[in-house]
């Protein structure tokens, strides 16, 4: 399982919005079945684009303002970051071939 960083509302800004790489935030809750059918497939894009991008991890239920925010209303939630920026937003699960279709072009 690849390591993730794990943000929250107090850290977001500095290790998403100021990364120096595009970043995939992961936004999951414990008690959420699709999330943890998405997590091994994060997983697998975290190893496979270690060298284009960062992944990290967001329990909603512990962070809520940045959520709220970005106007996240369902999870799992997927949103790559590039440049302080929305790049691609993903929501509820989809195969790892779907994911990669919205993220290549950013990468």
């Amino acid at each position: 399982m690849a390591d993730h960083l794990e943000v929250t509302d107090s850290t977001f800004e500095s290790e998403v919005l100021q990364a120096d790489v595009p970043t995939l935030v992961d936004f999951w809750a414990a008690w959420c079945g699709p999330c943890k059918m998405v997590e091994p497939v994060v997983d697998e894009i975290a190893e496979e684009y270690e060298d284009k991008l960062q992944v990290a991890k967001m329990d909603v239920d512990s962070n809520q303002e940045t959520p709220a925010n970005l106007g996240i209303r369902g999870i799992p939630t997927l949103i790559l970051f590039k440049d302080g920026e929305v790049a691609a937003r993903m929501v509820g699960f989809r195969p790892k071939e779907a994911m990669m279709e919205e993220l290549l072009p950013h990468l």
